[in-house]
């Protein structure tokens, strides 16, 4: 009897790292607090979450005062399409978010700030900021911060695992270069961590991994896991980190976790069957 190849596939924030999330709202001028910035995201369908591969530390040292947009430009920085409720084209979100003229550094600044001051403790911190480019205004509608550490038992989550003869990936919308310091904590090896990924780029990456495994397993925290999950051959929600979750991805997720350990003991369960069983 062959045993089941078992891919896991893990999303990042809030599911493999415990996450700091702090949002502005550029238009009021609220700062808000451990706010899930995909759900954020998708109360509108004009919203668009964008990652920008900047140095928290040289935003800091930039005048509060610069227009986001004009620091961007100046010093030549992309961006990256994390979440959007409809597809939208890169050159409408680059129109939007390049052409703003209501968002200043120190918007951004408030949320580096924010996290930062939360998570400064921890040995190893992945800090990524961004914005929520609104296509109806045009332009940044929130600025956002987000760091993040391993969660408790997550190197004993990958270790059990990988005992098991199950690969674990990761797709985040985090940027790699980002992930990979925590990833290899995790002993993730480069090759599996696919960063900056949308939620249809995670279903794609599962939808891949389903035609070489037996079974694929998606474990996610949020909207942005929601493609993904239905893709696999199993979706797993992740409730480990404090907060709300919508009925839409409860209702995708065939098993919910209140601990990582636990998908130790789902992937078991899957690698027992035998693979022509599947």
């Amino acid at each position: 009897m062959t045993p089941a190849r078992i891919a896991v596939v893990f999303d990042s924030a809030g599911t493999l790292l415990m996450t700091w999330r702090t949002a502005k709202n550029v238009l009021s001028g609220e700062v808000m607090p451990e706010v899930q910035t995909t759900t954020l995201t998708t109360e509108s369908p004009d919203r668009v979450l964008t990652m920008l591969p900047v140095r928290p530390r040289d935003v800091m040292a930039e005048s509060a005062a610069t227009l986001l947009s004009a620091y961007l430009v100046a010093n030549g920085f992309g961006y990256a399409i994390s979440c959007a409720n409809r597809p939208v084209s890169s050159e409408e979100v680059g129109t939007a978010l390049f052409g703003d003229r209501r968002a200043r550094v120190g918007d951004l600044q408030d949320c580096i700030r924010a996290v930062w001051t939360c998570c400064r403790d921890e040995p190893a911190v992945a800090l990524n900021a961004g914005v929520i480019v609104n296509l109806a205004l045009p332009g940044i509608e929130y600025t956002i911060a987000t760091g993040g550490v391993p969660f408790p038992g997550a190197v004993e989550a990958v270790r059990g695992l990988s005992a098991l003869g199950a690969d674990v990936y990761v797709a985040s919308g985090d940027r790699a270069e980002k992930l990979l310091p925590m990833t290899r904590r995790l002993g993730i090896p480069d090759d599996r961590v696919h960063g900056t990924a949308t939620p249809s780029g995670k279903a794609a990456i599962v939808r891949g991994l389903r035609e070489r495994y037996d079974r694929v397993v998606m474990v996610g925290d949020g909207e942005n896991d929601v493609a993904a999950m239905r893709e696999a051959d199993l979706g797993v929600l992740s409730l480990q980190q404090p907060g709300e979750r919508s009925a839409t991805v409860r209702s995708v997720a065939g098993r919910t976790i209140t601990d990582l350990a636990q998908v130790v003991g789902i992937a078991a369960d899957l690698a027992a069957r035998p693979a022509e069983g599947i």
